[in-house]
């Protein structure tokens, strides 16, 4: 590999595990949370999934200052809502360019530092669980690197861009918590179900230079994030065809757990992050109109941040987002408990 530099050998997950242990405390809030989310993908409980906050973790106080005000809506909506704050540490970037995430910049405004990088990642889900007794949410865009978290997330989201990937299909059938499975960018929800029905499936597999086997993974589900077109256009999956589409296909697949989350941003909104309180609502308005949808969808992903917008890196304004645009937190704090009154 001429053209590639090996700059230094990194920790393993179990040293870092080691040198940055979960606490008795940490350890109990995940047992309980992952049975109180399981239950909702498996139908036996009611509750409604919201799984919200910013585009990527940009910086540590502004994102633990935000999943604090989450906590303290999420124990007065507690019996109808599960709220899983959104930690996303690593960032998908088409082209490749572009902030990676916290995993390669631990400051946005420096050069990457993976071994800093993973400490600060840990660290941050860590302090999220220990003060606010919230497990959070991650995008696995690296499968390897899973390990380095997983005995701290509550969720994991396979991105559009990743959904069709082999490794990603067989690490989310080792997991015991919800995968989500996005629909890929052509739209094509076959693609989606592939996935589905992958990690769903036990699996012998190389995995950090071992052999694994994996028992499948039934919490494993879609999520619907709209596509864009051939003519580079935004096209919608959230609209009452579409999640009857997707139910159909569920039930064509025959697979365990069906379940739906609802992405009100990126295709779906076009970007526009306003539209996301608009789409929430009517994707509502279907779960009351058919009984099926109201079991199938089992909540939303919301991009929410404490300022509305988003800015360029190195403008410094605390709490907005550097990468998509979010919805800042008056208005999202509004649209929390008027999902709560209406899911």
């Amino acid at each position: 590999m001429k053209n590639s530099i090996f700059t230094r050998k990194l920790p393993i997950p179990k040293d870092i595990k080691e040198q940055y242990p979960v606490t008795p405390a940490i350890a109990a809030i995940k047992e309980q949370r992952d049975e109180e989310i399981a239950r909702v993908f498996r139908g036996e409980s009611d509750k409604f999934i919201l799984i919200i906050g910013p585009c990527s973790a940009d910086r540590e106080d502004a994102v633990l200052d935000y999943t604090s005000r989450l906590a303290e809506i999420q124990e007065k909506v507690k019996d109808k809502l599960i709220i899983i704050p959104r930690i996303y540490t690593n960032k998908p970037r088409t082209t490749g360019q572009g902030y990676m995430g916290m995993v390669h910049q631990p400051n946005p405004e420096k050069g990457e530092d993976m071994l800093e990088g993973i400490v600060a990642i840990r660290r941050l889900h860590a302090t999220a669980i220990g003060e606010t007794g919230l497990t959070c949410a991650d995008e696995m865009l690296y499968p390897e690197n899973y390990r380095y978290l997983s005995d701290l997330l509550g969720y994991v989201a396979v991105g559009a861009r990743s959904v069709e990937n082999q490794q990603h299909r067989l690490t989310a059938s080792g997991m015991s918590i919800p995968v989500g499975m996005k629909n890929p960018t052509s739209g094509e929800n076959s693609i989606m179900f592939n996935s589905i029905i992958a990690a769903q499936t036990p699996h012998k597999f190389i995995y950090r230079g071992w052999e694994v086997e994996t028992l499948g993974n039934d919490l494993t589900h879609a999520i619907l994030r709209g596509f864009v077109n051939h003519r580079g256009l935004s096209v919608p999956n959230y609209h009452y065809e579409d999640l009857v589409a997707v139910s159909e296909a569920y039930d064509k697949n025959n697979l365990k757990n069906k379940a739906v989350i609802v992405d009100t941003n990126h295709a779906n909104s076009g970007k526009k992050y306003l539209e996301q309180i608009r789409i929430a609502k009517e994707v509502l308005d279907s779960r009351k109109y058919n009984p099926d949808l109201k079991d199938m969808i089992k909540g939303f992903m919301i991009e929410s941040y404490i300022e509305d917008g988003t800015q360029k890196i190195g403008e410094g304004v605390y709490g907005k987002s550097i990468t998509d645009p979010c919805l800042g937190w008056e208005k999202s704090e509004r649209l929390i408990y008027d999902i709560a009154e209406n899911a």
